[in-house]
């Protein structure tokens, strides 16, 4: 057992490509031929409804039994993206919801209507090959609709059209009594609002109505090296302003060198200028964007829609560097890159409490969301707390609007997500310390952190930071309070430890 751990923490490449690549691809083929299947025998919207009163019951059984126990999904802790295996699993009654079908796309009214296990990529599968997408469509393939809503969901769109909350229509949840109710911004809107970053604690998600709009083939995008902190930042800013911007993304090679990426969607696309950026044998998107920094050109390329949304995917953003080490090796790439990348979920399972000890430790996975006018003083902290190359900046626009998530004042504001992830190179960093400093600053400037990661912030610090008084309101006239925990005891490491 002893030599199996020391392979799994020190040469975790090995296990990884023998075993959880090639299980990984089968999970894959299976999930992409049941969505095929299912939704071309239109089954789906008709066992919907039965699934529903399946939940309906389990919640009216666990009432009658008495309601000693909170409740809370049973899709196992591994099988989520967020790093954490909650521990509420082993303790909470597992309500069980097998929801994970589109039910209908609706091209006249502009509306998917999906459950909640359905993931970014059986959307973009679907929705692309019929000419249309979602506008803020999420990087990672495995991310769910459910996952996006009761967290939150980001993308280099998200300057036009906001978080992923921000392009949901409707949502349908099953109470904690076992009663169903269908909310919008006009119909039940307190709990329409309240229910984004909530994680679950006001009732269980049963399907969401998300707008949608037509796609083009291509992604023209260009890409700018910028020096020099101030000049980043100033850019930055600048064409995330811009509305004829489609896609804004930067990323931070080191604090004062970044490549600045915008791009618009087209349906024409220059031949010699084309890159299948998702193709497996192609190089990690942050490598080949690294390039135009050291080679200090400008560039030009239209990558195909699809390829481009997933465009961080096959290198889990820059994540699979420290898991494969050669990952990004053309022979590596050529032979096995098919396989790539291992599903998170299964990296969670086999990760063991060693390497998760070890990681919390040694490794950042943080987004922290900021006012947009304080971004350079944002990255200042970052590289004095962890310092963390690269980060990920991906704009956004936060709309004053209840719930949990809202700006200072009564307008929409540009805020931007400040994604580290990898092994801090800060001397002496303890991730207890530097991440409650780092949380400090962003609570200091009106900012949040998204709440997949590894919370360090006691009761009051956190509602400090997030908006509290509808979610209690709803909690109360719902009857959460013996249902399901409350978010921050959900989510947070002084509440779990």
């Amino acid at each position: 057992v002893k030599g199996l751990e020391f392979v799994l923490i020190h040469q975790r490449w090995v296990f990884v490509c023998l075993f959880l690549l090639p299980l990984s691809l089968i999970f894959d083929i299976y999930y992409y031929v049941r969505a095929w299947v299912v939704f071309k025998l239109s089954s789906a919207p008709r066992l919907h409804e039965q699934r529903v009163r399946d939940i309906q019951k389990q919640v009216r059984e666990w009432k009658e039994q008495g309601s000693k126990t909170f409740m809370c999904t049973g899709r196992p802790g591994w099988l989520t993206v967020s790093l954490r295996v909650g521990k509420y699993k082993k303790t909470h009654k597992n309500i069980m919801i097998n929801l994970m079908d589109i039910l209908e796309v609706d091209t006249k009214k502009q509306i998917v209507r999906v459950e909640p296990l359905v993931t970014m990529g059986q959307v973009t599968a679907l929705l692309t090959s019929i000419g249309w997408t979602l506008p803020v469509l999420p990087e990672l393939d495995d991310l769910t609709v459910g996952g996006l809503i009761m967290g939150t969901g980001i993308e280099s769109s998200s300057h036009k059209y906001g978080l992923f909350q921000h392009i949901c229509t409707a949502y349908e949840l099953v109470l904690a009594d076992g009663s169903f109710v269908r909310c919008t911004p006009s119909e039940n809107s307190d709990l329409f609002y309240a229910v984004p970053w909530s994680c679950g604690t006001l009732g269980f998600l049963v399907a969401a109505e998300i707008r949608i709009i037509p796609a083009k083939k291509y992604v023209k995008l260009r890409f700018e090296p910028v020096r020099g902190l101030e000049a980043i930042c100033a850019k930055f800013t600048h064409e995330s302003q811009r509305q004829e911007n489609h896609f804004v993304e930067g990323l931070l090679y080191s604090l004062d060198e970044a490549v600045i990426m915008t791009g618009v969607m087209t349906d024409e696309a220059e031949p010699s200028k084309l890159n299948s950026i998702g193709n497996y044998y192609k190089p990690w998107f942050f490598k080949h964007v690294e390039n135009y920094l050291k080679t200090n050109r400008e560039g030009l390329e239209y990558i195909p829609l699809r390829h481009y949304y997933h465009r961080h995917t096959r290198s889990i953003f820059w994540e699979l560097q420290d898991i494969i080490p050669f990952g990004n090796n053309p022979i590596f790439r050529y032979l096995f890159g098919w396989m790539v990348p291992p599903k998170i979920s299964l990296l969670k399972l086999t990760q063991g409490e060693t390497l998760r000890k070890l990681y919390e430790q040694h490794h950042v996975v943080q987004d922290m969301l900021v006012p947009m006018k304080c971004l350079q003083q944002a990255l200042h902290t970052f590289q004095n707390d962890i310092h963390v190359y690269p980060i990920w900046l991906c704009p956004f626009i936060l709309p004053s609007q209840p719930g949990l998530v809202h700006p200072k004042g009564n307008e929409a504001e540009l805020y931007i997500d400040i994604g580290a992830y990898g092994e801090p190179r800060v001397k002496h960093f303890e991730a207890r310390s530097c991440m409650r400093q780092l949380e400090k600053f962003v609570r200091s400037v009106h900012g949040f952190q998204m709440l997949y990661a590894d919370c360090y912030m006691n009761r009051e610090e956190f509602w400090e930071m997030f908006d509290g008084s509808l979610y209690h309101k709803l909690r109360e006239k719902l009857g959460c309070q013996d249902a399901f925990p409350e978010v921050y005891d959900k989510i947070c490491k002084a509440a779990r430890h």
